[in-house]
C-alpha cells in the first residue's frame, strides 16, 4: 500500500479519540496518520485498565458510524437500565431511569475502554487512507506556511509533514506543552481506584453512585453478577488498598459498600489514577486542533469524558472536511477557530457543572452534606430537572451538524 508524501492529518496520540477522528476523518476523504508511542501489539490488543466508559445513544450511533461497534463482542456491552444517586446513608436516592427501568430502551451501555480501543484500532487497520505508526515518540512540531513537520524517534526516526495536525496525547498533553498553550488543571486532591468485583446478589443494571463521609463508591454494572468498583479517597488509603491482600481488600470493601450486593470477591487487576481535571486555554494553534483529553480532561463523576471526547472529533471533522471539499487550506487559522468556538461553547458549561458538583459532593464538612441532602431531596420533587438530566444521560441529539 502507498501513502501520500504529506499526509493531510497527523494525529498525536493512537487512545480511542484519536482513533475515532481518524476513522471520521478518513470517511470525509482526508489521509490521516496516527503516531502512537505503543508498540505495535500492546496498541492492537490494549489490556484491561479498569475503566468502563459509559457510552450515551449518539456515542454508540457514532461508534456503529465508524464501523467499530461491530468489532466490540456482545457479551462485553451491558445496558445500563437506570442511575441511582445517594449520600450519606439511608437518605432518599435520585434516581435516573429511560421511564420502564428496564433494558430495552437503556439509558446508555457500559464497555470497558480497553475493547472500545481494541475495536477502533482493528476498524483503522482496514482503512486504506488510515497510516498507523507504532512506536513512535514525538520529538518536536515545526509549523510553517504550508504544512506542519513533525520530528520524531522511535523505529521510524525522522520527520514526518502534515497539513494538519492533531493532538490527542492526553490530558498532560505534551503536544499542548510545546505549542505553548496552558491549562486550567483543578486537582481535587484524591485517587480514584478502579477494578471488577462480582458479587451474590444480582445489579438489576443499575448504576450507583454514592457519596458517603471521607469516600465516594460508584458500582457500575458490568455483564453476570459482576460490577466494575470505582472508589475515590486520599492518596495514602488509596495506596493501602492497591497493594492489600485479596481477602482483606475484599472484606475492607464489603465494609466500605455496606454489603449492598452480597458477598464481593475481586476478579481483576486493580488499577488507580489521579483525579484532576483538565481545561485547555485553547484548543487550537498555528496548524493544530486539541481533541479529547489534551482539550477538556474531565472528572469522572458525570461519565462523559470520552462521550465529550466523540463530540469533539465530530466537531473538528465537519470544519476540516468542510475546508477540504471546499479546496481550501484545511489547517488555517480560521477553520481551526471555529472548530474552537464550537467546541468550546460545548464543553465548557458541562467541564464547570462537573466541577462544582465533584467539589460539593467530595467534601465532608456538615453544611457540604446538608446541602447535597437537601439537593437530591429538592431535585427528586423536579419531574422537569429529572427529565433534562435523563436526557443528557442519554445523549440520543443527532450531530450539531447538518452537512
Amino acid at each position: 500500500m502507498t501513502h501520500p508524501a504529506v499526509h493531510d492529518v497527523a494525529i498525536i496520540g493512537g487512545g480511542p479519540v484519536g482513533l475515532a477522528a481518524a476513522l471520521s476523518l478518513e470517511a470525509a476523504g482526508l489521509s490521516v496518520a496516527v503516531l502512537e508511542r505503543a508498540d505495535a501489539h500492546i496498541w492492537a490488543q490494549p489490556h484491561f485498565d479498569g475503566r468502563e466508559i459509559a457510552l450515551t445513544h449518539h456515542a454508540r450511533e457514532m461508534l456503529e458510524r465508524l464501523g467499530a461497534w461491530k468489532h466490540i463482542p456482545h457479551s462485553v456491552i451491558c445496558p445500563l437500565a437506570e442511575a441511582r444517586v445517594e449520600t450519606g446513608r439511608q437518605n432518599h436516592p435520585l434516581i435516573f431511569e429511560n421511564g420502564q427501568g428496564t433494558t430495552e430502551n437503556p439509558l446508555g451501555w457500559l464497555v470497558s475502554n480497553n475493547m472500545i480501543r481494541r475495536a477502533l484500532h482493528a476498524e483503522a487497520e482496514e482503512r486504506a487512507g488510515i497510516t498507523l505508526m507504532p512506536d513512535v515518540t514525538v520529538d518536536t512540531v515545526r509549523q510553517n506556511t504550508n504544512e506542519a513537520v513533525i520530528h520524531h524517534g522511535g523505529e521510524r526516526n525522522g520527520r514526518f509533514p502534515a497539513r494538519l495536525v492533531i493532538a490527542a496525547d492526553g490530558r498532560f498533553s505534551p503536544t499542548r506543552r510545546r505549542a505553548g498553550i496552558g491549562a486550567v488543571v483543578h486537582d481535587f486532591q484524591r485517587m480514584m481506584m478502579v477494578c471488577r468485583m462480582t458479587h451474590d446478589l444480582p445489579h438489576h443494571n443499575v448504576a450507583l453512585q454514592w457519596f458517603d463521609r471521607g469516600q465516594t463508591i460508584a458500582l457500575l454494572p458490568v455483564n453476570g453478577n459482576a460490577s466494575s468498583l470505582v472508589l475515590t479517597l486520599p492518596p495514602a488509603d488509596i495506596g493501602r488498598l492497591m497493594h492489600a491482600e485479596q481477602g482483606v481488600f475484599n472484606a475492607e470493601i464489603m465494609q466500605r459498600v455496606g454489603n449492598r450486593l452480597g458477598t464481593l470477591r475481586l476478579v481483576s487487576t486493580r488499577h488507580a489514577y489521579p483525579l484532576k481535571a483538565v481545561y485547555a486555554h485553547r484548543f487550537a494553534g498555528r496548524r493544530l486542533a486539541l481533541i479529547g483529553d489534551a482539550a477538556v480532561g474531565m472528572h469522572p463523576i458525570t461519565a462523559h469524558g470520552f462521550n465529550l471526547g466523540l463530540r469533539g472529533a465530530e466537531t473538528l471533522t465537519h470544519n476540516v472536511g468542510d475546508a477540504f471539499r471546499k479546496g481550501q487550506d484545511i489547517g488555517a487559522t480560521s477553520v481551526l477557530r471555529r472548530f474552537e468556538r464550537q467546541h468550546r461553547a460545548a464543553t465548557m458549561p458541562m467541564f464547570a457543572a462537573t466541577n462544582g458538583i465533584a467539589t460539593l459532593y467530595t467534601r465532608d464538612a456538615a453544611p457540604f452534606r446538608a446541602l447535597r441532602a437537601m439537593g437530591l431531596r429538592v431535585a427528586d420533587a423536579l419531574p422537569p430537572f429529572k427529565s433534562a438530566v435523563t436526557a443528557m444521560l442519554m445523549d440520543r441529539g443527532p450531530s450539531s451538524f447538518s452537512g
